[in-house]
């Protein structure tokens, strides 16, 4: 978690929206495409086989490149995994880990 907060603390100067952003980030103040993005990794991961080219398609429509779609993809799946693989452990995550606000 102190990884996670350190990033967002990079790329969020206001206090305020960075616990907006990690309460609900529908309502953090984002922008449309921020939220957009967002939407689609918790797609990603709660209902992965929904996802489609339509989802993608909707993206690069809002500006975002194959490169950043990748990454982002790669991200999402690669916390998933880390939770898979702590949970299959069981690992408890620190506290804050599990749950960072409202997913859809």
């Amino acid at each position: 978690m102190e990884s996670h907060e350190k990033d967002l603390r990079s790329a969020v100067e206001s206090d305020e929206q960075r616990q907006a952003i990690q309460n609900d980030y529908r309502a953090a103040g984002l922008t449309a495409r921020e939220v957009v993005l967002l939407d689609y990794a918790v797609k990603l991961t709660k209902n992965p086989q929904g996802v489609s080219r339509a989802d993608l398609d909707a993206l690069r429509d809002l500006g975002y490149t194959d490169e950043q779609l990748v990454d982002a993809v790669q991200c999402v799946g690669y916390f998933n995994f880390i939770n898979r693989v702590l949970d299959g452990l069981g690992v408890d995550p620190e506290p804050g880990m599990r749950y960072a606000g409202p997913a859809a």
